[in-house]
């Protein structure tokens, strides 16, 4: 016999013998109560017919599944199956009874047999949980675990606090719940006080030393997140959440994961056209160029919802490429959806390799996102800022007008305005190239969408942040009054689709990134979120603006500038383009000739051609 087959044998037994010696239990106890009650019963009768009446059960309870049960994890629904099955067999002994006139119990008696029998053979099952829950408070007792409240005393917080009873790494001291329902308040859940309404968050947080909070309310309204995420941060607590269980598959546990920076900057919500961009994807061949990087990935992610003929992934970084590659496949065999997925690997600046994928997938609609994006990296390798921002963007868009491409999209930025870095520069410089492919464009329709920094990109701020946290600091900002403006990727990404729908030819478009953010206030509230104090526990140091980095990014949308018009969508504007020759973009010399150029040499070059890039703000 193998070794789990010995395991299960030997748990089924230890059940049924319990089952047994609970179910004469039951009977006992009913001898016991016509004793005490002088009611005359055939002893004998019922001794002769217990045995048969136990293996009946026993085999009524394997058929039934009660066997198959988690000892571990025995909850109110097995417990109700428990009853019913219970239930169900007295019955029939009891129409048995009448049926055959063997009396050997009274009928009447299985009204009190049946609640003995629920309640005995319930007890082993539920015995380990009681034990585990009674070693978990005791547990806590001792323990320095965080003081945690929770917010949100519905099913989202009994989930929160069954998690934390299961998952130990957790190490969390549930105290009390807060709730704005006043028909909760007073009352318990899960033996856990529900204290008062969320508006007293603060006060609370003092009176019982809260160490962390937790936030369990699904569907909770974007601006009130953003007011009690504000509150609890203002405390320097460490606040976490329930992940949306709509978020996640069924068959997952729970998740308790920590609030993002997202939480506590106001923006507006963003509302797409979702039936267009819909219409737009859907039956197309979709080439991402950079597919694997922070935008090209959840380019890719939204374009694969939409129903695309075929999806291609382009990526010079194999790893990134591989990463998107397996999550999009595994989420689309569990949703059991069909996904036509194709991932390259290679260069948008290797022509012959980008002509390849061109002539064999000939797509349809093609989002360019490959580019370097670091400015201080760039300002030391500015040959190959060109190599691929510039030269890379030719070859994409030159093939595309070639193989007659519907509509193709660059992927800009904000730092394409009045640049004082060759990375600004060369995205200027890529623009340029498609308003001049699009002045001798067949069919295809080309556009350029400008934007700011987008929150957790690789190498943003965000993500720089979390890690000097987690090192205890210090975290580093250039300058005191430095600002950005910020949007989340799934927000920019799916203003660049609403764009791709939008485009008509020749159009630069420009995202309303909101209200700018002092680097210095994200920081503060980066350390508060984390429950840390800023400059007590974790120093914040000013090191200086880096070569090309300027103190204030140019304001995208002026919305009293002539030259840029609104779209239907409020936060799209389109900014009105010169015509640009061919010969002023001197793409051919810079193809020919690239390789002779020095860092130096080669950021004059672009300065000739972008008049308006002033090299370290010179």
């Amino acid at each position: 016999m193998k070794k789990g087959d010995l395991k299960r044998y030997l748990k089924l037994s230890k059940y049924v013998f319990f089952d047994a010696i609970m179910i004469a239990i039951s009977y006992l106890i009913a001898i016991f109560m016509f004793m005490v009650l002088e009611l005359p019963l055939d002893e004998t009768a019922l001794f002769i017919a217990l045995p048969s009446v136990i293996a009946f059960k026993l085999i009524v309870y394997y058929l039934t599944g009660m066997y198959k049960m988690l000892e571990n994890h025995v909850g109110f629904e097995d417990v109700i199956k428990i009853s019913f099955v219970a239930i169900f067999s007295n019955i029939i002994i009891v129409i048995f009874i009448a049926t055959t006139n063997i009396n050997f119990m009274y009928k009447s008696a299985y009204f009190f047999i049946t609640i003995a029998e629920i309640g005995l053979v319930t007890l082993p099952r539920i015995a380990n949980r009681i034990i585990i829950y009674i070693k978990t408070n005791y547990d806590w007792n001792r323990a320095l675990g965080k003081r945690t409240l929770i917010v949100g005393a519905g099913d989202a917080g009994e989930l929160v606090v069954k998690e934390i009873y299961r998952n130990k790494e957790l190490n969390n001291i549930p105290l009390a719940f807060v709730d704005d329902n006043k028909d909760k308040i007073g009352n318990r859940l899960l033996g856990i006080q529900i204290i008062g309404p969320i508006n007293r968050i603060k006060e609370y947080i003092d009176v019982y030393k809260i160490e962390e909070v937790i936030i369990a309310i699904n569907y909770y309204p974007n601006k009130e997140m953003q007011k009690l995420v504000q509150m609890v941060a203002d405390k320097n607590v460490k606040i976490k959440k329930l992940l949306s269980m709509t978020n996640v598959d069924a068959n997952q546990k729970p998740q308790i994961i920590d609030v993002k920076i997202e939480d506590l900057l106001n923006r507006d919500e963003i509302i797409l056209d979702d039936d267009c961009i819909k219409d737009f994807i859907k039956d197309e061949v979709v080439l991402v160029t950079g597919g694997g990087g922070s935008i090209g990935s959840e380019l890719c992610r939204q374009i694969a919802e939409l129903n695309p003929k075929q999806l291609i992934i382009f990526d010079i970084y194999e790893n990134n490429a591989y990463d998107v590659q397996q999550e999009l496949l595994r989420k689309f065999h569990k949703a059991n959806k069909p996904l036509d997925l194709k991932v390259l690997i290679g260069s948008v600046y290797n022509r012959q390799r980008l002509e390849h994928v061109y002539k064999t997938f000939k797509p349809t609609v093609v989002f360019h996102a490959a580019a370097y994006k670091h400015v201080p990296l760039m300002e030391d390798s500015a040959v190959e800022a060109v190599r691929t921002n510039v030269i890379g963007t030719f070859n994409a868009s030159s093939l595309a007008n070639q193989y007659n491409v519907k509509k193709f999209v660059l992927v800009s930025s904000d730092k394409a305005v009045r640049s004082t870095n060759v990375m600004g520069a060369t995205k200027r410089y890529a623009e340029l190239i498609i308003q001049e492919q699009q002045s001798h464009a067949k069919d295809t329709k080309f556009s350029s969408v400008r934007f700011g920094n987008v929150l957790g990109s690789n190498g943003s701020v965000i993500p720089l942040f979390k890690k000097q946290i987690a090192d205890g600091g210090p975290l580093t900002v250039t300058h005191q009054d430095i600002t950005r403006y910020f949007m989340t990727i799934p927000e920019a990404v799916g203003l660049i689709l609403q764009c791709g729908v939008y485009a008509q030819g020749g159009e630069v478009f420009i995202l309303d990134m909101g209200d700018p953010v002092r680097i210095v206030d994200l920081a503060e509230k980066m350390i508060s979120l984390a429950g840390l104090r800023p400059n007590e526990d974790i120093k914040i140091e000013i090191t200086g603006l880096r070569p090309g980095e300027k103190l204030f990014e140019e304001l995208l949308v002026d919305h009293n500038h002539e030259d840029q018009h609104r779209t239907p969508n409020n936060k799209i504007y389109i900014e009105k383009q010169r015509e640009v020759l061919e010969s002023e973009l001197e793409l051919e010399k810079i193809i020919e000739t690239l390789e002779s150029y020095s860092n130096e040499d080669v950021k004059v070059f672009v300065g000739k051609v972008i008049p308006s890039y002033k090299r370290n703000g010179d």
